[in-house]
């Protein structure tokens, strides 16, 4: 049986990566993937591990998270302690695939034959390097598990029958990209809102968080939101009169580029699921102190139509950059949300 090797960062995994790793099984009985990683770098280890693992799932990938030197040069004694830790996670290998200069050195200290696999970065010319720089700009090269790690997210947060869905939707269509509905309306269907539970808007939380890390993945390198937890904190507080005790961290622990928050200068329209006409300045002010003591980054957008549209695209180019040079230009087709199939809304 032969035996394969393949280490690295993975920082981030991307598809030359995917590449190595595939020529490389292809070519070997049974192949090692050494995820490495250490304490001071910008992707935690355990998630690369993930993104390898259900990548190639006919490999064994495995997580090493120990404190070794990177280099030559931070320690003497450098490859006794890579060969030491490849034999302790990999056992004995007969070929270590690599692309990189080391590869050499490397096959000679572990007693390996080396191959090596588009040194010249023909086949996909990326890096982490790269990656890492300008993730956006990378974006072709990345997997869909990765674009969801590096996907701007912009949540639109506001109070009842502010527009925020149908700014949704303009932006994704002028983007190009996926959106996120809100999950509440689909998880209540017809249930009035004010007679949920503490229960229902634990439910409501965990289904919109689910609905967003889904929709990532479909991203074009910006993700709408059409709300987000700290807006489901506030309803729970308008409804029950408390929320969730985990809510509060929960919504703070999610990451966003941009929140934009609507003014309420919208006439209120009944669409048959509305039910806080009078206290819809209240709730905007609540979501505004939400975002303050989160210390998020939002602006609140006003005007209705066009211009609200407008107002919103600038402060995502703002804080993106879109559009870019070597970004493909959006074709302006209609896009979908996230839990739609069809063009039916799923729950």
């Amino acid at each position: 049986m032969t035996r394969g090797l393949v280490l690295g960062k993975f920082l981030p995994y991307h598809l030359g990566h995917a590449h190595l790793i595939r020529s490389a099984r292809a070519q070997v009985d049974e192949l090692t993937v050494l995820v490495c990683s250490i304490r001071r770098e910008p992707i935690p280890g355990a998630l690369r591990h993930a993104w390898v693992r259900d990548a190639h799932p006919d490999c064994r990938v495995v997580h090493v998270a120990e404190e070794v030197p990177q280099s030559p040069e931070e320690d003497e004694r450098f490859w006794p302690i890579w060969v030491d830790l490849i034999r302790r996670h990999a056992g004995e290998v007969d070929v270590v695939f690599t692309s990189e200069t080391y590869g050499d050195e490397l096959g000679l200290r572990v007693g390996a034959r080396h191959v090596c696999i588009d040194r010249a970065r023909g086949s996909v010319p990326v890096s982490g390097t790269a990656v890492r720089a300008d993730p956006l700009g990378q974006w072709e090269y990345l997997p869909a598990q990765v674009r969801a790690h590096f996907a701007r997210r912009v949540a639109i947060v506001g109070p009842e029958s502010v527009g925020k869905t149908t700014l949704a939707e303009q932006l994704a269509h002028e983007l190009n990209t996926a959106w996120v509905p809100e999950f509440g309306r689909a998880y209540t269907d017809g249930r009035d809102a004010r007679e949920l539970s503490l229960d229902d808007f634990e439910a409501i939380a965990r289904g919109q968080v689910l609905w967003e890390d889904e929709a990532a993945m479909r991203a074009n390198r910006i993700l709408i939101c059409d709300t987000e937890l700290h807006t489901t904190c506030t309803w729970s507080d308008l409804v029950v009169g408390s929320r969730p005790s985990w809510l509060t961290a929960a919504a703070a622990g999610r990451n966003y580029d941009l929140m934009l928050l609507l003014d309420d200068d919208l006439p209120w329209i009944d669409d048959g699921t509305r039910v806080l006409a009078a206290r819809r300045r209240e709730h905007l002010d609540r979501i505004r102190g939400e975002l303050v003591a989160a210390h998020r980054r939002f602006v609140v957008i006003r005007g209705d139509g066009a211009a609200r549209c407008a107002a919103a695209l600038e402060h995502i180019r703002q804080v993106t950059g879109w559009p870019r040079r070597n970004w493909p230009m959006p074709s302006r087709k209609r896009s979908t949300s996230a839990g739609s199939r069809n063009g039916r809304q799923q729950p």
